[in-house]
């Protein structure tokens, strides 16, 4: 049995529709697409709102789409309907959703940076299929470059180093340029110098010209590789590095109307062809790689894989080791004691286990104790005292790839709480979290508190522990004996939220 599925973006350049087929093993195919063009970046970009006109046209066209979509007798459960970068940044997107909402039936979720890097990464994994040995041999840079943002991830040997959402695309250059009243020298100028900027920040994180992997997505890097390139399969091509840069270097000199005839592509696409590639360009030649992947991906794919594929494949295994590895890395930058964190992280993730039917949750919570309790010290970096306080700080205003921004509110949180104070509503940046979500962290905070516990000495002496839930009371039975006073007068100290919480007198035998 088969189930039909839609998808449709909101671009910062057009609307686009996907509709696949997905068969009982989850696997699926895309069936039929649409696309049309609508100038929703180049209004936000330009007046931070969009226009009567986009909306009015991004309302015909969704109305065309949902007449498509009903062609094909899909439901509404069936139907995923997301917005990028230009509707997010745009200060009336509520009167825009709601606008939508009532003349298509059309729930639009905005979706921010991260996530789209994470639905990027599902799709260029699921997209790479047999090359995934190139993927996990060599250090690798994943870009996207759209019309509002671009988004990369770099990688050492296949795992995450750091995921980043710049507020830098094609119809943003092109809009610097107009209200400078620049020329394209122009427009290269200030792409050199942005990217150089950004390669030196990306450089902190992992060394740029140790990159021998350059994988890209999206429409221009294939045009590149059609005219340049060699086929590897239906999803994957491969352009050598020069040949590349040679391309790049001739589309300069085309005119747009040129550039239309020559690659089929409509006005709006062939105005930002050759600003594209060029970015795509500097960013290369930041790096040691001597071939560019350029993969057929987009998020609509990512959304696909999220939902079926990688449920019932080594995806979603390799998806949250890269969060993981994305949570480790930033312990690093903060010098934080990463045996600590990580037998830390073990033990409270034990607890969990142990209270399923205790603490109720189903959901991504067990990943965001995972988080917290790797990242609970990072504060240290700044000040060992009150260091939880600092931690909530550097949490909140980092990333962390696969993590959405009221996800890393809640991790941060957590954090703040693995020592000190418990949470209350005196906070205000605890109680300005949704009421749901601070029982998430009332709940997660009390669990790390005690595993946090087990190790105050950061010896990791404690190897193995068994738990034991009877009436009011959580025995903690050692496997072997073990001199244990520091961690009872720790326990003694920061137990008192978990037995609040679950009800649970604790005891360390």
């Amino acid at each position: 049995m088969t189930t039909l599925e839609a998808v449709i973006e909101i671009g910062s350049t057009g609307i686009r529709l996907a509709i696949a087929e997905v068969n009982a093993d989850g696997f699926w195919s895309f069936i039929d697409h649409s696309e049309r063009s609508v100038p929703l970046g180049w209004d936000v970009f330009t007046s931070s709102q969009v226009s009567r006109n986009t909306i009015l046209e991004c309302l015909r066209i969704l109305d065309r789409f949902k007449e498509q979509i009903q062609s094909w007798n899909i439901d509404d459960a069936h139907i995923s309907i997301f917005a990028t970068s230009a509707l997010r940044l745009a200060n009336n997107r509520d009167a825009v959703l709601d606008r939508i909402r009532i003349k298509t039936g059309f729930d639009v979720k905005i979706i921010d940076g991260l996530e789209e890097n994470q639905l990027m990464y599902l799709a260029v994994l699921h997209a790479l299929k047999n090359q995934m040995p190139r993927f996990v041999q060599y250090n690798s840079i994943i870009l996207d470059i759209g019309g509002g943002s671009t988004e990369i991830m770099l990688f050492d040997r296949g795992q995450m180093v750091a995921a980043h959402s710049f507020r830098l695309g094609t119809v943003i250059i092109e809009q610097y340029i107009k209200s400078m009243m620049g020329s394209l020298n122009d427009a290269r100028r200030f792409l050199t110098e942005f990217i150089t900027n950004t390669g030196g920040s990306l450089n902190n994180e992992l060394n740029l010209a140790q990159i021998q992997q350059f994988i890209t997505i999206g429409p221009e890097a294939q045009i590149a590789a059609k005219a340049a390139g060699t086929v590897l399969n239906d999803t994957c091509s491969l352009v050598e590095r020069d040949a590349f840069c040679d391309f790049v270097d001739s589309i300069q000199t085309y005119s747009t109307e040129e550039v239309m005839a020559k690659f089929k592509i409509s006005f709006a696409e062939a105005r930002s062809l050759g600003i594209n590639l060029l970015t795509y360009k500097l960013f290369i030649n930041l790096t040691a790689a001597k071939q560019i992947l350029v993969v057929k991906a987009s998020i609509r794919e990512g959304i696909l894989t999220n939902k079926y594929t990688a449920p019932n494949t080594g995806l979603q295994e390799n998806f949250l080791s890269q969060v993981t590895a994305s949570a480790l890395n930033l312990c690093r930058k903060y010098r934080a004691d990463i045996k600590h964190a990580e037998y830390v992280c073990d033990t409270a993730l034990k607890f969990y286990d142990a209270l399923q039917s205790e603490h109720g949750f189903k959901g991504k919570e067990r990943l965001l104790l995972e988080i917290a309790s790797l990242l609970h010290d990072v504060g240290s970096f700044i000040q060992n005292e009150h260091h939880e306080i600092h931690s909530q700080y550097i949490i909140s205003n980092s990333e962390i790839f696969g993590l959405q921004k009221d996800e890393m509110n809640i991790v941060a949180a957590i954090a703040r709480y693995h020592k000190g104070a418990k949470p209350n509503i005196a906070d205000e940046r605890f109680y300005a979290l949704p009421p749901q979500d601070r029982i998430k962290v009332q709940k997660l905070a009390a669990i790390l508190r005690i595993a946090d516990a087990f190790d105050r000495g950061h010896t990791q002496r404690i190897s193995k522990f068994s738990i034991d839930l009877s009436d009011d009371t959580m025995r903690l039975q050692l496997a072997a004996p073990t001199d244990t006073s520091l961690e009872k007068n720790a326990m003694a100290e920061k137990a008192d939220l978990f037995e609040e919480i679950f009800g649970y007198k604790v005891v360390l035998e």
